[in-house]
């Protein structure tokens, strides 16, 4: 076999091991390994909206969802229903979603309009404004919108690709996880 062959098939399952895992993820709601969440990588207060700059130890004890997004990203503010219920249903439980406003234009950076967006969207949770994708980077993220479910070890369980909405497949997954972890102690 030759260098180039041996590359391509490692490639290949590369690609295959990855779509594996994102598959089964999305089917079953947990990862096969559970990773450590990565410590948010913006402390500074201009840098978060509805909460002071908040650190992976601030999540100890609590079921964190973590929604990366962006506003002008419709299948992120399409979600907002289903995260805002979500919200709603473990209210008077150890859950908490924090967002990351990872901008997919230029525009999208100005800390003002992320606030306004979020007003218009009724969204009260913490987001953390992520300019620079650092956070993006640390979570080897890709897609808008994804939810990171993460339990309270602070560890990531699982991980969603895509709009979301009350009663779909992806939906009920992550509810199912969420309430799995909120029952684990």
């Amino acid at each position: 076999m030759s260098r180039r062959s041996n590359l391509l098939l490692v490639a290949a399952a590369a690609v295959a091991t990855i779509a594996v895992t994102l598959a089964t993820a999305g089917r079953s709601g947990t990862l096969p390994e559970p990773r450590p969440l990565p410590e948010f990588t913006h402390a500074a207060e201009r840098d978060w909206l509805s909460s002071p700059p908040l650190t992976r130890a601030d999540l100890a004890g609590t079921v964190t969802l973590i929604d990366i997004w962006a506003f002008e990203c419709w299948n992120c503010y399409r979600s907002f229903p289903w995260l805002k219920s979500l919200e709603a249903r473990f209210a008077d439980r150890d859950f908490r979603v924090i967002g990351v406003h990872a901008p997919e234009f230029e525009h999208e950076k100005d800390r003002a309009r992320v606030a306004a967006k979020m007003d218009e969207f009724g969204l009260e949770h913490p987001v953390m404004i992520d300019n620079d994708f650092s956070y993006w980077r640390a979570l080897g993220n890709r897609y808008w919108p994804t939810f990171y479910v993460v339990d309270r070890e602070a560890n990531i369980r699982g991980v969603f690709i895509g709009e979301t909405h009350r009663g779909d497949a992806r939906a009920r997954a992550i509810e199912a996880l969420v309430e799995r972890l909120l029952e684990a102690r």
